[in-house]
């Protein structure tokens, strides 16, 4: 750990303005933003005495090796800088506000030509309509479907409803009057889309004027003695005020609002937020998140806010009013932000008496709950995964904690289709977002023991072309297909010393995310002693030694380390050999996922892949017109450029390659679909 003397910015070297300021550890990785009406005097309070600072962020500070800042003009600059800053880099000793992924949504794909309403969890997608989250899930998925009888919009995926369209027959919903169809045409697309628009109204909150306009429907087929209609319409308005009553009425019906209730104590706090929208609850979600610093509730409302109205996804979503427990300190700053996402006034205030504060409490009980739940599941996690890391470094002897496991898998048919894996395990916890892949191509392919050299080699020249020859870096390289970089000597270069703290010089230029710039404690692979000599010569070549290399066999489920004639056995029972299986199992599964892909993608080639400079679109767009790549190849470059994207050159290319093929030419392949359609 680094000593925050060493990097301590020099006495009045800090300006007194307003502005944001960021720590770096020993790789470059941002780890902390922070902002300040006066960088001086908080930068100084964290190397004051950094002894006695909290646990954590003593840990920060120890862990940092330089610290930048950037003077800005406002406190409104500050805040909209250090949101994009901790979007861009997600310091790991910030308050991280993540949503957990197991909220359902009912979400409705307004961006597709038929738009589909389904329940949805995880990452939002672009062009497509949230309500909620709702809990349990059952909720939604009854709301939906007794919503369909009003708004029989489209439920199905795209696989079923391509085969409607091809067949001409709807599923079952079609055939019970809970899909209008538009798969066979009953449906026009534009009045597909504006039923799905209604919905999207309705569950908005816009509920009365539906309710109300089915009442005078119903009224006008009692007129006209349609009873027949009458009591169908009825049914249609049972179902709608079922869906508008199961939210009870808690605030008056123009009252649109999140009320956000927070619990803390010295490490954690925990939030929860009630989505009230007409006066009636409409959603709730949670979070609970680790303190850095010695944060009061005005600061931790900040960030909560910043984070859970900062999405562009989520501009839409803000309402006219946010209730908070505590006013932060520059609640105004955050009130013209909110209202830039907006367009158009937003409140925020603290509930002082009346139905306000009563719902306050009641969201405050709810965040007591969830921070009590978190406890007890967090303690056994906990104590099961420290366990395991510190069972399986005394079982290797390997000095230096475990805070970082990488593994590697291989995967093939018979030799074809080589492709690697490699899954990263932090403090014991799968880390998706630092997953990559590999495609193994010529000699590194002819076994899986020169494949994993390939591998290993790759991704630590990687590491070390980023790290300490940043010329020679491709940030831009697809890792799928990565070609080793570095100067092919063999030896790692000197690492050199931390940049000194200073200000930022360029703040509109974000810095490239680098790949492989953090290297691990432990490497696993998925094998025996042949691999794990692999590996261990890969990265001896390379001049690492800092990184140490195990081998986990399927078999026995043995652990393999260098040089070792026999196994490391570790108990069945044991928490270690648990956590190595999991991280194993993981990259196995990573690897045949991809080999999938890529096989898939193999038995379906056509005659126009090795065109150069021809896309996907362009191929799609060559067949859709032409219908077939024997009648493309009997088409002359005045007929190719008739397709739209294909220019006098680019038609002669594809002319001339076509030609070559001749009677070779593999099966054409409908790119829609993915059937071969001639031969």
């Amino acid at each position: 750990m680094a000593d925050p003397a060493t990097y301590r910015p020099r006495a009045g070297e800090i300006p007194t303005e307003p502005g944001v300021y960021r720590f770096r550890d020993e790789h470059r990785r941002v780890i902390y933003v922070g902002k300040a009406k006066n960088l001086r005097s908080r930068l100084n309070s964290y190397f004051a005495n950094p002894r006695q600072l909290m646990a954590k962020t003593r840990a920060m500070v120890f862990t940092a090796t330089s610290v930048e800042w950037t003077v800005v003009g406002t406190e409104l600059e500050a805040l909209q800088l250090e949101y994009t800053w901790i979007k861009e880099f997600s310091p790991r000793f910030n308050i991280m506000f993540r949503d957990d992924k197991s909220y359902p949504y009912l979400a409705v794909t307004m961006g597709e030509k038929y738009p589909r309403a389904q329940v949805m969890r995880g990452d939002r997608r672009k062009d497509t309509r949230y309500f909620g989250p709702f809990y349990p899930a059952k909720a939604i998925r009854e709301t939906l479907d007794t919503l369909l009888r009003v708004f029989p919009v489209r439920t199905c995926s795209p696989g079923v409803f391509k085969r409607a369209e091809r067949t001409g027959r709807p599923c079952l919903l079609g055939y019970i009057d809970k899909c209008s169809a538009p798969c066979v045409g009953r449906i026009s697309a534009e009045d597909h889309k504006a039923l799905a628009a209604e919905l999207c109204a309705f569950m908005a909150g816009d509920s009365k004027r539906f309710i109300q306009d089915l009442e005078r429907r119903m009224k006008d087929a009692v007129a006209n003695l349609d009873y027949e209609s009458a009591a169908r319409i009825r049914d249609d308005i049972a179902a709608l005020r079922k869906v508008f009553e199961r939210n009870s009425v808690v605030l008056s019906e123009d009252t649109d609002a999140d009320i956000f209730g927070l619990v803390q104590d010295e490490l954690e706090a925990s939030v929860q937020v009630f989505h009230v929208r007409g006066g009636r609850i409409r959603g709730q979600r949670g979070w609970v998140v680790e303190k850095v610093e010695d944060t009061d509730t005005g600061q931790i409302v900040e960030h909560l806010l910043q984070q859970v109205y900062g999405e562009g996804s989520m501009s839409d979503r803000i309402p006219r009013k946010v209730l908070v427990p505590v006013l932060p300190d520059n609640a105004e700053e955050l009130q013209v932000w909110l209202r830039g996402l907006r367009g158009s006034k937003v409140k925020i205030s603290v509930p002082q008496r009346g139905d306000k504060k009563t719902l306050m409490e009641t969201v405050t009980r709810n965040a007591e709950d969830a921070m009590r739940l978190h406890k007890s599941r967090r303690a056994g996690d906990l104590t099961t995964r420290s366990a395991a890391l510190s069972e399986l470094q005394e079982a290797l002897e390997i000095p230096v904690p475990l805070l970082r496991i990488e593994c590697y898998d291989i995967s093939h048919v018979q030799g074809t289709n080589v492709v690697a894996s490699m899954v990263v395990a932090e403090d014991g916890l799968m880390k998706k977002s630092d997953y990559r892949r590999f495609s193994i191509t010529g000699e590194a392919a002819r076994d899986d023991t020169a494949s994993m050299y390939d591998v290993v080699s790759r991704r630590f020249r990687h590491y070390l072309a980023e790290n300490f020859d940043p010329a020679a870096a491709v940030p831009d390289a697809d890792p799928d297909h990565a070609v080793p970089t570095g100067d092919g000597s063999g030896q790692a270069a000197p690492i050199h010393a931390a940049q000194a703290s200073g200000p930022v010089a360029d703040t509109l230029t974000a810095a490239p995310r680098a790949k492989f710039a953090y290297p691990p404690n432990l490497v696993v692979v998925d094998g025996g002693r042949p691999q794990v000599a692999a590996a261990s010569r890969a990265l001896a070549d390379l001049g690492i030694s800092d990184v140490y290399v195990v081998g986990l066999a399927k078999r026995l489920e043995e652990v393999w380390v260098p040089d070792s004639e026999f196994p490391v056995i570790l108990p069945r029972s044991s928490e270690a050999l648990f956590l190595l299986q999991r991280i194993r199992d993981e990259a196995h599964r990573f690897a045949i996922t991809f080999h999938r892909q890529k096989r898939g993608k193999s038995m379906t080639a056509s005659a126009l892949d090795g065109i150069p400079g021809l896309g996907p679109a362009k191929q799609k767009a060559l067949i859709k017109h032409f219908g077939s790549v024997r009648k493309l190849k009997q088409a002359d470059t005045e007929a190719l450029m008739e397709v739209p994207g294909i220019g006098p050159a680019m038609a002669a290319v594809i002319h001339a390659s076509l030609a070559e093929a001749g009677a070779e030419t593999a099966p054409a392949v409908n790119m829609a679909t993915g059937e071969i359609i001639e031969s």
